[in-house]
């Protein structure tokens, strides 16, 4: 009886385990997104030279490097909010039906180019890489963010933490960071777009 007892007891929370993880659609949202943005991360920066790296529309804009060097290490920064969601304690009673519609509204909201910010301090290019290292480093911190949103166990619909839009569940802040990478695009675009752009 005892050992009948102890296997429900243990096919219960297995299955209260299983049902605190992310779901199959969440995790697909967030691992798409990631991949999208590093891609085209990459074809945005792809082929370019050191000049066309380094030059700068004006003495207070920042280069295709720079920008690609706050990129970086806002990467790591955001990944460390997002850990912090995980580990806050889960709150499942403010899940809600419509969280996909906030997730689309923080896209939006973080890809807007029309509302500038100014990055804080450790956010602040100082050309810390060479291109090849800095691509390296991007990489290795994106793959990280990458094997999270894989493996994660947590229900991350039910952790909070507040952000620049408010308080975002943890699906929402990977989105988030990976839609910053989109903004951040959109900006090294422009770059590219400037009629003083060198052709080579």
């Amino acid at each position: 009886m005892r050992k009948v007892a102890l296997a429900c007891l243990a096919v219960l929370v297995m299955a209260s385990v299983a049902q605190a993880q992310v779901s199959k659609a969440d995790r697909d949202a967030m691992l798409d997104h990631l991949k999208k943005s590093k891609k085209d991360l990459e074809k945005a920066t792809k082929g370019l030279s050191a000049a066309q790296w380094s030059f700068k529309a004006a003495p207070d804009r920042w280069s295709v490097a720079e920008t690609y060097e706050h990129i970086t290490l806002a990467e790591d920064m955001l990944f460390g909010l997002i850990e912090k969601t995980a580990q806050s304690p889960a709150a499942p009673e403010k899940k809600v039906a419509t969280a996909s519609e906030k997730d689309a509204k923080i896209e939006q909201v973080v890809t807007d180019r029309s509302t500038k910010f100014k990055a804080p301090d450790p956010l602040q290019p100082t050309g810390r890489w060479s291109v090849d290292a800095m691509k390296k480093e991007f990489a290795a911190r994106r793959a990280k963010t990458m094997d999270f949103a894989k493996n994660s166990k947590e229900d991350l619909r039910a952790h909070f933490y507040a952000g620049p839009p408010g308080e975002m569940d943890g699906v929402q802040w990977v989105l988030f960071l990976s839609s910053h990478v989109e903004r951040h695009i959109a900006q090294i675009n422009e770059v590219k777009a400037d009629p003083n752009f060198p052709k080579k």
